[in-house]
């Protein structure tokens, strides 16, 4: 399990700890709603009636982490950092896993295809306000198609064959082995949202 916890968000941590005057008391490290658009990683207070016999425990020199078996995969190679400001500072998390646990090659095609949806592809349509998903997988003799659905910015956009064609298929087929093509499910004529008109 890869999580960096660097020293300055460790000395903080640390001292609203401290301040909470419980023997014992740990950070607990969750993921709410995992594998979901929806998905927040969130820190709490793990007092010591509060552990749970299934959680993964981290020490680190000044404090002890928590971490929800259930999240496991979505906090693998989480970050967290805090950067004093003017105001104090700011405590930062970020997984980048949580949205999509990360996959291996052996994962099964709709994991790989949704982990580079969601981790690469999905950032990037979101400066339009679009995104993609997997509807859905054809077998075909020569390999498996993707079914794809554009929502948001990229419904009836009138670039989305470009972004989907140069962009998202070439960017799949080279990562995901077997994957020979992909296909659009989308309504473009809804054209309400769209980016480009």
């Amino acid at each position: 399990m890869t999580i960096t916890v660097t020293e300055s968000a460790e000395r903080y941590l640390a001292e609203l700890l401290e301040k909470q005057n419980v023997e014992g008391i740990a950070v607990r490290l969750f993921v709410t709603q995992p594998g979901t658009a929806y998905a927040e990683t969130c820190l709490a207070y793990c007092r010591p009636d509060e552990v749970n016999p299934e959680d993964e425990i981290i020490d680190y020199e000044l404090l002890r982490f928590y971490l929800e078996r259930n999240s496991l995969p979505y906090l693998e190679e989480a970050y967290i950092d805090f950067a004093t400001d003017r105001m104090g500072g700011q405590l930062t998390i970020k997984a980048p896993n949580a949205k999509v646990p990360k996959v291996s090659p052996n994962s099964p095609m709709n994991e790989q295809i949704n982990y580079i949806l969601y981790s690469e592809i999905n950032p990037g349509l979101a400066s339009h306000g679009g995104e993609v998903k997997l509807e859905d997988l054809i077998e075909d003799e020569a390999g498996t198609i993707a079914v794809l659905r554009f929502g948001g910015g990229c419904q009836g956009c009138s670039a989305v064959d470009m972004t989907l064609k140069d962009g998202v298929e070439k960017t799949l087929i080279e990562r995901v082995p077997g994957l020979i093509g992909v296909r659009d499910a989308t309504d473009h004529t809804v054209r309400e949202n769209a980016y480009f008109k």
